[in-house]
């Protein structure tokens, strides 16, 4: 399964976007980081929730929003969108916010 930030999903409010529920956690001041050496394996853990219908945890919801974000950045750089430089710092700034 390709996680994208429009990955739909069953929140505890019903359907809702990857990126909607990135913005809700946040809004309530309720995202949190993620251990770097765990990002892969909470993404898993996200997959298999999406995939059975269950709600995944903030954790997992965060982590697979890492994997999104860096993933389209990579792509855009791939597609010439953005140099290098703007690669690197996007993915930098993503890590500091994200992983801890």
């Amino acid at each position: 399964m390709k996680i994208t930030l429009e990955t739909k999903f069953v929140g505890s409010l019903g359907p809702v976007t990857l990126l909607e529920a990135v913005e809700q956690l946040r809004k309530h001041d309720l995202a949190c980081t993620v251990a770097a050496d765990t990002v892969e394996q909470k993404v898993s853990l996200f997959s298999d929730c999406v995939e059975r219908g269950f709600t995944p945890l903030r954790s997992e919801i965060m982590a697979a929003y890492y994997v999104a974000e860096r993933d389209a950045t990579t792509e855009a750089f791939d597609r010439g969108l953005i140099t290098r430089a703007e690669l690197e710092t996007k993915h930098a700034a993503l890590a500091r916010q994200l992983l801890t």
